[in-house]
């Protein structure tokens, strides 16, 4: 019981970590390589609000706006001349994204590690019986990437944004012949998955340390997504959760198998079932 608490709770701060990258794909076809970079670069924002005297939670949210906004301008101004059918310029162009963010964060922060304080809060937790408690924070992770995978299932099922996502996704040249301009879709898209990028990487600062060059050893997003299946937001969470489960299992029978154990599930899933658990698109 321990190890499956442990592990999906884990989960839960991967699914936050997936989300975007798995909204990214679904919409636009891009695989974002700086994704892990610019969720680091969140963590830092919320450590510098927080410098500020602000409280941990409201760093957060003011780094959430800004977020949105530094995605839509990327989408808008850099990343729509890089779409297409070769993800070649796409995969090019976020990669140098990520040698400047890194490059930046030294040259600001240097390389020690850092955390966001929480306060009391990163260490109160609620018991489960007499041998098992869980943290409030991991649990508070937790219930924000439920929300979160729920709440993107609905705009893209019940709104009129969510409508655009998905006319773009499926046949571009179609959906501007009907008046949607593809631009500003895809510009909107990548907006709110730094949203959701912002909030995971302030989650991760609060939760453990962050240091400016962690960015590529995020790589546990892009295996929940193929896991759950490529644009899949509950197939993302759910591949999230798994991944979590196996790791804890990896830790507990040596302490050095647990990344090990995550990352030959991924391989295992991607060799027998390459379209990932729950591969329907959205």
């Amino acid at each position: 019981m321990d190890l499956i608490i442990s592990g999906v709770l884990l989960g839960g701060l991967y699914a936050l970590f997936a989300l975007g990258l798995s909204l990214m794909f679904g919409v636009m076809r891009l695989t974002n390589t700086a994704h892990g970079d610019f969720m680091v670069l969140a963590a830092y924002a919320v450590l510098s609000f927080a410098g500020m005297a602000l409280p941990a939670w409201l760093a957060l949210l003011v780094a959430l706006p800004l977020a949105w906004g530094l995605g839509y301008v990327l989408q808008r101004h850099v990343l729509n001349g890089v779409l297409g059918k070769d993800p070649l310029p796409s995969l090019v162009v976020t990669f140098g994204m990520s040698v400047f963010i890194q490059n930046l964060l030294l040259q600001l922060y240097s390389a020690d590690p850092r955390s966001v304080d929480t306060g009391a809060f990163g260490t109160q937790a609620v018991a489960l019986g007499a041998d098992i408690s869980i943290g409030l924070l991991p649990l508070l992770v937790l219930a924000l990437a439920v929300a979160s995978t729920a709440g993107l299932q609905w705009l893209f099922r019940a709104t009129d944004l969510g409508r655009s996502f998905r006319a773009v996704s499926d046949d571009r040249e179609i959906a501007e012949l009907m008046g949607l301009n593809a631009r500003k879709v895809y510009a909107k898209a990548t907006a709110l998955a730094f949203v959701v990028v912002a909030l995971a990487g302030g989650l991760q600062g609060m939760r453990t340390t962050v240091a400016p060059t962690d960015g590529p050893l995020l790589l546990f997003a892009f295996e929940a997504v193929i896991i759950g299946g490529m644009g899949s937001f509950w197939g993302t969470l759910v591949g999230a959760m798994l991944l979590g489960v196996v790791q804890q299992i990896g830790f507990r029978i040596d302490p050095g198998w647990g990344i090990w154990a995550g990352h030959l599930m991924f391989l295992s899933v991607l060799a027998l079932r390459p379209q990932g658990l729950f591969p329907k698109t959205r």
